[in-house]
């Protein structure tokens, strides 16, 4: 039904979860900042000569590809560098752990990895442009205050753009055009695990009801969230699914499957071919425990419904630890 899957690596985690885990979690960064060696005491206009080295240009460049989870999470982290082989992982706040490669010699690791396997969300262009960044950088064309101005228009299509200061530096810089990403079928469904396991939601409500006996009725959900520039993603994951509709909210598009038979018969054993990785899995099996609960009618019982309220309490951000 869901075609054929690749593989998982011999360090654990299939490609195509990686790469559909950082199409949902995943950055790609450039950072302009100010050059410590710069001798000059005021910055430079592009159209000035100057000699190819780091004491006449007042701005350096370095690349950055990351992702930050919740500590709960680190293990996907763990996964993800051994199986590019590169980065280091660091403890940024209280509750978070950040993958992160930074050093330049460590960078083909991932461009070869997502040229062999590439992303499919609108994230596709953050990595063609991080790319083209990379390849400057490799050629020693940032070492120019020409080279160094194409990379801040670079960045000004990355991500959210050029900060104050660099747009003030360079006020007349040119953005450099994106790629406009089209509909992407989904590769893999590994592709679809690594997405979900990140932009995912197995939810559980009890709701009000006065068509229950009870006065209460027990729903399944689950949810996809993404910003709407990837509305034609969505619709590929509902037609791979087999199922789902799509809504909108200001600037981002749901999919979501509320319908029983559906959740029964496409989503759940999706995913248990194919598991989820992570805290995620945890709520995921939940979510199985009380789609069985609803099938043997227990939820149309005051202790089934009980039963059904103590783990949808125990779920997504109530979990210990917090995670949705």
């Amino acid at each position: 039904m869901f075609g054929t899957s690749t593989a998982q690596d011999n360090r654990g985690i299939s490609p195509w979860f990686l790469t559909g885990f950082t199409d949902a979690e995943g950055c790609f960064r450039i950072s302009i900042i100010k050059n410590k060696n710069y001798k000059g005491s005021q910055p430079l206009a592009s159209s000035e000569k100057v000699k190819d080295n780091l004491t006449t240009l007042p701005l350096s460049a370095r690349l950055y590809f990351q992702i930050e989870l919740h500590r709960k999470d680190e293990a996907i982290l763990e996964s993800i560098q051994s199986a590019l082989g590169v980065g280091k992982i660091y403890r940024t706040r209280s509750d978070s752990s950040m993958l992160q490669v930074s050093s330049f010699k460590d960078m083909p690791a991932v461009i070869d990895f997502f040229d062999k396997y590439p992303l499919i969300t609108q994230k596709l262009a953050d990595s063609l442009l991080f790319k083209q960044a990379y390849e400057m950088i490799k050629n020693k064309e940032h070492l120019t205050l020409e080279g160094l101005s194409k990379l801040v228009g670079i960045k000004a299509s990355l991500n959210n753009g050029l900060p104050a200061q660099l747009k003030e530096a360079y006020p007349d810089v040119e953005p450099v055009k994106r790629l406009n990403v089209v509909n992407k079928e989904i590769p893999d469904p590994n592709w679809l695990v690594g997405f979900t396991s990140g932009e995912g939601c197995f939810s559980v409500g009890v709701h009000p009801s006065s068509h229950h006996k009870l006065g209460y009725q027990a729903r399944l959900r689950f949810q996809i969230t993404q910003q709407d520039r990837d509305q034609e993603l969505m619709e590929s994951i509902v037609k791979y699914l087999n199922c789902g509709i799509i809504s909108f909210r200001r600037d981002v598009v749901d999919l979501h499957v509320h319908k029983f038979s559906q959740i029964t018969e496409n989503i759940i054993p999706f995913f248990k071919k194919y598991p989820i990785l992570g805290v995620k899995r945890e709520n995921f099996e939940d979510f199985c425990k009380v789609a069985e609960l609803i099938k043997e009618k227990a939820h149309l019982t005051e202790a089934g419904l009980e039963q059904i309220s103590k783990i949808k309490d125990g779920m997504n951000s109530h979990r210990e630890g917090g995670s949705a």
